[in-house]
């Protein structure tokens, strides 16, 4: 009767500590996901991204991030597409120390919408943003100057990033200058556009392996991603 007791509670263990790959993604299994969500309010509130970041957005940037394999830095950039072009909703955290390195507005795709990216393509020649996780690549000197190639990680999502030549790279019709008088930040051919006088700052912070992620309110998005999963998201913080 003992030796049947011990087994059944092995049995029940055995799942919260089993990781699952799919898609090459490490995924944690639901009976950790309460720790894990109290690691991600700890990172949010010692960050001090109260009032600052959206949580939802977060919580989606740092559950994947965890998952990502194959990063190379301690960095996570964080575009929030909920967020209207005129604020700033692009994040830089430096997940080792706890602290956010950068806020910035950032342009979307000409196609994606006006002041709010609304529609998301990951076709050639849409001129849209495209949503989900990346690995930032190298750099180089193109005709947008100092940029950043981008690798998507989430196929039939992101994964053309580089036949769509998505890269970061700064734009002057990024600059918060052009959104007073026209209400709206100008848009790019589905980079993600940053300020001249924060590219480079910016993308030698995030450059190399680390993590980025596009994120809006789409519940296409977490039905179609290899990385996320709706079920294992609690909204509340």
């Amino acid at each position: 009767m003992k030796l049947r007791y011990i087994l059944l509670c092995l049995l029940w263990l055995l799942p919260c500590t089993m990781w699952r790959e799919e898609g090459g993604v490490s995924q944690r299994p639901t009976a950790s996901l309460v720790s894990e969500a109290d690691a991600c309010r700890s990172l949010y509130h010692d960050m001090g991204l109260e009032g600052v970041v959206n949580w939802k957005a977060f919580r989606q940037a740092v559950t994947g991030y965890q998952r990502i394999e194959g990063r190379k830095r301690d960095v996570l950039t964080l575009i929030d597409f909920s967020l209207p072009s005129t604020a700033e909703r692009f994040f830089v955290f430096d997940m080792a120390r706890r602290r956010l390195l950068f806020s910035s507005v950032v342009a979307h795709g000409k196609n994606s919408g006006e002041n709010y990216a609304t529609s998301f393509s990951n076709e050639y020649g849409s001129y849209k943003s495209s949503l989900g996780f990346y690995l930032t690549g190298s750099t180089y000197q193109g005709s947008n100057g100092y940029s950043l190639l981008l690798d998507g990680l989430e196929k039939g999502i992101n994964d053309r990033a580089r036949e769509r030549a998505i890269v970061v790279h700064g734009a002057a019709y990024a600059d918060p200058s052009v959104a007073s008088r026209g209400g709206r930040l100008g848009r790019s051919f589905g980079c993600p556009a940053l300020p001249q006088k924060l590219s480079r700052p910016i993308i030698d912070a995030i450059k190399d392996g680390s993590v980025m992620y596009i994120y809006a309110p789409t519940p296409e998005y977490l039905a179609q991603s290899t990385v996320l999963n709706a079920s294992d998201l609690p909204d509340a913080i």
